[in-house]
């Protein structure tokens, strides 16, 4: 990974409470993951910052060695990797994810 990319990622997630790299975009999901976790992510009420992945694969190469996380979508909370969709669902559906960003 190189050096410009990791800085762009980690500026990204420290700029940003809520950030979800993605394929597509929140207006226009290109996978059922990514449209699950941004519905999740719409009810907590604050601005989400997402990057598609799909449009460089050469970011999408680096945030996986950046996370160790092999999938997207992958979210960001407060610059903390929290993990995909099937963790922030669950996390939403426990009532934890609003603690998280409040």
């Amino acid at each position: 990974m190189s050096e410009d990319l990791k800085e762009k990622i980690g500026s990204l997630v420290k700029a940003n409470d809520v950030v979800i790299f993605m394929k597509g975009t929140p207006a226009a999901p290109r996978c059922g993951f990514s449209n699950q976790a941004v519905q999740v992510l719409k009810t907590l009420g604050k601005p989400i910052e997402s990057v598609d992945v799909l449009s460089d694969e050469a970011l999408w190469d680096a945030l996986e060695a950046y996370t160790q996380w092999p999938t997207v979508p992958q979210i960001f909370i407060k610059g903390e990797f929290v993990g995909g969709c099937d963790i922030v669902t669950e996390l939403h559906e426990r009532g934890e994810l609003q603690k998280m960003v409040a």
